[in-house]
């Protein structure tokens, strides 16, 4: 597969982990998600003192996420481009947002009542797993392909500095 072809999967990947984000946030703000989050925080700090999650005000809360969400879309056109600093970002990202999901599922199981935020975990879920395996598989082809050159040019005798035999 062409590098071209991967890195447009690679950017359709995060274009969808971005609008899958998106819409986990409007289901999280529409299903009075941050009052849930607010109060556990709070009991956790009651329990334990140095739990250092924040407690937020909902227009700072859904601002901070609404601005997290438009990076994610400014980013995709370095995502279709292939951009390396980006895959370092997509592993730890998509597994932050794999959790996420999980745990608004397990919320779910152990409230009895579908939690907020719950209805559009298995978007975000999937779209998370297909970037973590497309981040992967174009890391691992770009690998191969940059193998692949090195052992052509040493072949060769070219000298890849400065493009000479």
């Amino acid at each position: 597969m062409s590098s071209t072809t991967h890195n447009r999967r690679w950017g359709f990947a995060w274009l969808g982990l971005a609008t899958a984000l998106a819409v986990h946030v409007a289901d999280e703000a529409f299903t009075d998600f941050l009052p849930l989050y607010n109060s556990i925080v709070t009991g956790l700090r009651d329990s334990y003192s140095f739990v250092p999650f924040p407690t937020f005000t909902f227009p700072i809360w859904l601002g901070g996420l609404i601005a997290g969400v438009l990076l994610l879309y400014a980013l995709t056109p370095f995502a279709f481009a292939g951009r390396l600093g980006l895959r370092y970002l997509a592993y730890p990202l998509s597994v932050l947002m794999i959790l996420n999901a999980l745990g608004h599922t397990a919320a779910s199981v152990y409230l009895g009542t579908p939690a907020p935020g719950v209805y559009s975990s298995p978007l975000l879920l999937l779209a998370a797993v297909a970037l973590l395996v497309t981040t992967r598989s174009i890391t691992r082809s770009t690998r191969r392909w940059r193998f692949k050159l090195d052992a052509t040019t040493a072949n060769t005798g070219t000298n890849r500095r400065r493009g000479t035999q």
